[in-house]
């Protein structure tokens, strides 16, 4: 998987959603995708940062994509019970769905966590997936070999000190994975699988590692191969996994 050679048509006339689209891994994973010939729909909070995406696709060449600016800490079920509909008005199936957008969090103790940070950060990185998740199984269904991606971490495979939150929120995503995956295994062409990113040069890693020099770490472009397997039909036996970039 890591040495995955990607065909250029790979994902053609499939239609990809990923959140967290304007910046960081989720960027990469998008134009990744476009460069494959998918119709990507960009979901995040910032809109100048999606529209930055969308022009960089259509400037390529690539499938028009689709501008969806959703604020996961704010978003209701309604709000993506809509999105759902304008998406099967538009297209009416949906072949991949990455859970990329998460919040870091506070670093400390648990002990130490306030209760509004807790619960902000679990409603990105948990509630946020899940509502998603539900409200897309029927477009999922609806496509020929549906692929989830949730965009795990190692901390939420091994619990280790100081990671707060995120940590939990992610042992979370990779409980809700399996879950989804078992219910699915037999019952519908809909793989969900986990996947861990490693060291890579983003935003939130600079937070997270202030000390750590960012050039020793891969562009999130070149941790791509992982997902382009994940979302193409090479991978429609792989299900309930947990699985790494790099």
């Amino acid at each position: 998987m890591f040495d995955y050679q990607a065909p250029q048509d790979l994902l053609k006339d499939r239609v990809i959603l990923i959140t967290g689209a304007g910046d960081g891994i989720g960027r990469a994973c998008a134009l990744s995708s476009a460069a494959h010939g998918a119709t990507v729909v960009l979901i995040g909070r910032t809109p100048s940062k999606l529209e930055a995406v969308y022009d960089e696709i259509e400037a390529s060449g690539f499938p028009q994509p689709a501008l969806c600016p959703l604020n996961l800490e704010t978003a209701l079920e309604k709000d993506y019970l809509d999105l759902a509909d304008q998406l099967f008005d538009t297209f009416g199936k949906l072949d991949g769905l990455v859970h990329n957008a998460a919040l870091l969090g506070p670093r400390t103790m648990l002990d130490n966590v306030k209760a509004e940070a807790w619960l902000q950060l679990m409603q990105v990185n948990v509630n946020a997936p899940f509502l998603l998740s539900k409200s897309m199984m029927p477009l999922l269904r609806a496509a020929p070999d549906a692929s989830v991606v949730c965009v795990s971490s190692s901390v939420g495979r091994k619990g280790k000190a100081f990671w707060g939150p995120y940590a939990v929120s992610k042992f979370a995503l990779e409980g809700m994975m399996q879950v989804f995956a078992e219910e699915q295994e037999g019952t519908s062409a809909i793989r969900f699988n986990s996947l861990n990113p490693g060291a890579t040069r983003t935003s939130m890693r600079a937070a997270a590692y202030p000390g750590e020099a960012p050039e020793t770490n891969p562009e999130p472009g070149q941790i791509m191969p992982a997902f382009l397997y994940l979302l193409g039909p090479d991978s429609k036996t792989v299900n309930g996994q947990a699985l790494d970039a790099q």
